[in-house]
């Protein structure tokens, strides 16, 4: 008996010497993440981990009366608060506004890792149950604070993006596409989703987006990956680390491929060109590989799993593919390792001073695996009048202070759009409330 007991408490003691290490294991940043901004980033030697850098902001919410810091010139008050995990907005054609209150579905897979991915989840504030619904939010007095409130649609399966087009509303749950006939005005559907297409899900990178073309006759969705570097193989990642074309008429293709986990795109208002950010890989060290914006062309593959930042070979990827390198598309512009970039709109409507007419916000919900964090603020990329990134430019900070001074997080941004009135409206994910930037006056 007493033989038993010594090997249960010396698997106790090996397993939570496991889980200490799993946690404690740090890779320091030997680089400023400037350096690693922009269209040419310091790409430097990768530090392989097998035990991954975890320093993730505990959330600690937004105490009374405090709100995020704007940049000079701006302001920043709450458009609404008391929300269920909001992560995404949609504009509606009246000004309504539609926001996903939603979450990761529940994920398959126990034992130590899944454990310690869920402590990592709780601790980051995403480990709160999915509300599975669409909330609209109106401001009827033009005051910039939502009077009311009404579910706009429940009972879907971890919604994200959002989209009108041709008098239907399209609905980026994590396993399908699907549409809603539409009626202006409207403050709740009730109609039975009909499906368009679906989506492989599981794994990691739920999040589905998604946008309509410039043409406006077919839909961009985007579909991350379901892993880190395809560690569970390829077949796992059918369809996945793509981004999408679809038909209203139910037909589709893939339009680029090789993007780990593209969120947030946007139409240049220059060209019409699709662009996105795009979260880029985990356990090179925290100075490698940089999250990036990029224009996106049909048939562009960006080198995922297998190489990153236009071909910098991950030696851990097996089998090799040495025939892609010479395929693997360079990013336009680096945000930066581990920012965690979601969320992106244009400024072609915003009305917020000279500064901001002519380039791109960036939502970056921040760094899970990085010393120090990164991330955790709204960034801007200025643009040329050519529709690129200004050569040479590095991220200006728009709205901070999601991180207090302790280091804790009282918000993550993720979406990020401009509202009728010209304003920048952002889903704080883990603070609950929609932030509104203004021109200050």
């Amino acid at each position: 008996m007493l033989k038993h007991v010594l090997r249960i408490l010396a698997l106790v003691i090996v397993v939570g010497g496991a889980i200490v290490a799993y946690i404690a294991w740090p890779d320091t940043a030997t680089l400023p993440i400037a350096a690693v901004q922009g269209d040419r980033p310091n790409i430097s030697t990768p530090r392989v981990q097998t035990i991954p850098t975890v320093k993730v902001a505990d959330v600690v919410g937004w105490p009374a009366g405090t709100t995020p810091t704007a940049a000079a010139g701006l302001r920043v008050g709450a458009f609404a608060a008391g929300l269920d995990h909001p992560r995404w907005l949609y504009v509606l054609p009246n000004g309504d506004v539609l926001v996903a209150e939603t979450n990761s579905p529940p994920r398959k897979g126990g034992g130590i890792q899944g454990w310690v991915m869920g402590l990592l989840m709780g601790k980051a504030g995403a480990g709160v149950p999915s509300a599975n619904r669409i909330t609209l939010l109106r401001d009827v007095d033009g005051d910039g604070v939502a009077e009311t409130r009404s579910v706009f649609m429940s009972g879907l399966n971890s919604p994200f993006g959002m989209a009108l087009m041709d008098g239907q509303l399209y609905i980026a749950n994590t396993d399908a596409l699907v549409r809603v006939p539409y009626t202006e005005g409207a403050t709740n559907i009730t109609a039975k989703p009909e499906l368009i297409v679906k989506l492989n899900g599981g794994g990691n990178h739920w999040a589905r987006n998604v946008i309509p073309a410039a043409d406006g006759k077919t839909l961009f969705v985007s579909v991350g990956s379901a892993s880190n570097i395809a560690e569970g193989g390829m077949e796992a990642e059918k369809y996945r680390a793509n981004i999408l074309q679809v038909w209203p008429d139910k037909n589709w293709r893939i339009y680029a491929a090789g993007l780990r986990n593209p969120v947030g795109m946007a139409l240049n208002p220059k060209n019409g060109n699709l662009w996105t950010v795009v979260n880029e890989r985990d356990m090179l060290g925290s100075d490698l590989a940089p999250d990036y914006l990029t224009q996106v062309e049909f048939g562009d593959h960006f080198g995922w799993p297998w190489y990153y930042w236009g071909g910098y070979p991950d030696d851990r990827v097996e089998p090799k593919r040495p025939e892609m390198q010479q395929y693997s598309k360079r990013p336009d512009y680096a945000l930066g390792p581990h920012v965690a970039a979601l969320g992106l709109t244009f400024a072609q409507d915003a009305k917020l001073g000279d500064r901001w007419t002519q380039g791109a916000f960036v939502g970056e919900h921040g760094s899970w695996n990085r010393k120090p964090v990164s991330g955790y603020k709204v960034a801007w990329v200025p643009f040329t009048a050519t529709g690129y990134p200004v050569k040479g430019a590095k991220p200006i900070d728009v709205l901070t202070g999601f991180l207090d001074a302790e280091g804790d997080a009282r918000g993550r941004p993720v979406g990020v759009t401009i509202d009728r009135a010209g304003a920048l409206l952002v889903a704080d994910d883990v603070g609950n409330r929609i932030w509104r930037v203004t021109a200050a006056r």
